[in-house]
């Protein structure tokens, strides 16, 4: 019998991606469903959601940072699933690029309203099904930038920084209802995302784009950027039988990023 296959078996387990119809979001999704789980997605992109409908997700429109959406998903959810074992939060955006006297002040609220206030938003609304779960986790993405300082780009990393306190706290919180929350921190991503805010950076710092990839590729002791898969897989493993005592931990997966350019 092999037990590693037990371990990983997710049948009937019910999880909610958010911006989970695209990118690392849907990638995650993916994981799950091929274990076996139950998984719905929400998203800012309707055209997004029509494509996670069409490959077989139960999907939703949702912004989370609108806290009266958020409030009309447990219903969705349990009309749709019967209830809810997992939140991932995986909304967020990279915000602004620039020294923090050149930053608009309404792009900074802009970051921390998706990056921070909509985790909040979902965890509030979607507790009382978590609950009701017998194998309760909260994964929440954060980012290296959570744990390391990156120039120019403040809103990202003052947001992902609070995403780690917002998870530790509520580890203590909920963990003695055996709800375990936990935080994923992303290296670079390969992906449009990246690649929009390597070019911002080139911009600020008048260099070249591809100098400035370089950069970006060798702040990894794998001089490689991360995958979408990758995420998706320490999201699955985190939700596993298999890290039942893992708790307020935040999860490096950046191939060892010791500084951010």
């Amino acid at each position: 019998m092999n037990t590693h296959n037990m371990k990983m078996d997710f049948d009937g387990l019910r999880v909610l991606v958010t911006a989970g119809a695209a990118g690392i979001g849907l990638a995650i999704a993916q994981e799950f469903r091929n274990h076996g789980a139950q998984v719905f997605v929400t998203d800012i992109n309707p055209e997004a959601v029509r494509a996670a409908a069409s490959a077989g997700f139960a999907a939703a429109v949702s912004d989370v940072s609108n806290e009266d959406q958020v409030r009309g998903l447990p219903d969705q959810i349990q009309q749709s699933l019967g209830g809810l074992d997992v939140l991932v939060n995986n909304a967020g955006i990279a915000g602004p690029t620039g020294p923090i006297e050149t930053l608009e002040s309404e792009d900074w609220k802009t970051t921390f309203d998706i990056n921070v206030h909509g985790q909040f938003f979902c965890i509030k609304h979607l507790l009382p099904l978590l609950r009701q779960s017998t194998r309760g986790s909260i994964i929440n993405l954060s980012s290296a930038a959570g744990r390391l300082g990156m120039a120019g780009r403040s809103p990202y990393s003052a947001s992902k920084w609070a995403v780690i306190g917002l998870t530790k706290t509520l580890a203590i919180e909920l963990g003695g209802e055996g709800i375990r929350v936990n935080a994923i921190c992303p290296g670079a991503v390969n992906g449009p995302r990246i690649q929009a805010v390597i070019e911002a950076k080139a911009r600020m710092l008048q260099r070249p784009v591809d100098e400035v990839s370089d950069l970006y590729h060798a702040q990894s002791s794998l001089n490689k950027l991360v995958e979408a898969e990758d995420i998706a897989n320490m999201a699955v493993f985190l939700a596993s039988p298999m890290a039942l005592r893992i708790n307020g931990q935040a999860m490096a997966v950046d191939g060892n990023t010791e500084k951010l350019y």
